[in-house]
């Protein structure tokens, strides 16, 4: 599990990209990188520019580690298909993005942080992690007793997030279904992906 929780806004100035398109975010305010010699801009290299779009689509889903990444590169490589969006749509079957995607919850971490803690449900059944992935037609609910926590409402009532159409939720019953597997375009991103220069990344 990432530790990022309390530095998450850090991954922005260090990206130059406001990765979530949240208000809060420092890159609003200052759009150099951290540290002494943040204003100097300097041109990336080829394998610069592949390793901080791979660096942006770690991140933007909580910052998953490197180990879990690669496999999940290298099976979105075994399957048919376009290697980028193949990734693209692992990601988004992960359920942590799910119940971010479904807004319970106001930021990814925190759905990492929710699922661990017991609070929601896959088809009736309990599941605490946030890699679990979901398979098409899946139900996704919020536990009863989970509903009134205060983390929960403030997402509800965000207007910073819409929900895609690959996923389907029902807010009187705090339930969610996911509908199909996305391609890239299908993807609520407040910021470029390019998931095509990460294949290439791990290509090299």
């Amino acid at each position: 599990m990432s530790r990022r929780h309390a530095s998450k806004y850090k991954i922005d100035r260090r990206l130059g990209v406001n990765l979530w398109g949240r208000p809060k975010s420092p890159f609003n305010r200052r759009e150099s990188r951290p540290g002494q010699h943040g204003q100097r801009r300097r041109k990336l290299s080829d394998f610069g520019t592949q390793l901080a779009a791979k660096q942006k689509l770690k991140g933007y889903y909580g910052n998953i580690g490197e180990k879990q990444f690669r496999k999940l590169y290298q099976e979105a490589g075994a399957r048919r298909g376009d290697t980028g969006e193949n990734l693209i749509e692992l990601l988004e079957r992960r359920l942590d993005a799910a119940v971010y995607r479904a807004r319970f919850v106001p930021t990814v971490f925190a759905a990492r942080q929710f699922i661990n803690h017991g609070h929601v449900r896959v088809n009736g059944r309990r599941v605490n992690v946030g890699s679990y992935r979901l398979r098409d037609g899946d139900v996704i609910e919020v536990r009863q007793k989970s509903r009134e926590i205060p983390m929960v409402l403030e997402a509800l009532q965000s207007p910073e997030r819409d929900t895609p159409e690959y996923i389907s939720v029902d807010y009187k019953k705090m339930q969610a279904t996911f509908v199909r597997g996305p391609k890239l375009a299908d993807v609520p991103y407040p910021t470029q992906m390019e998931p095509n220069l990460v294949i290439e990344f791990y290509s090299r």
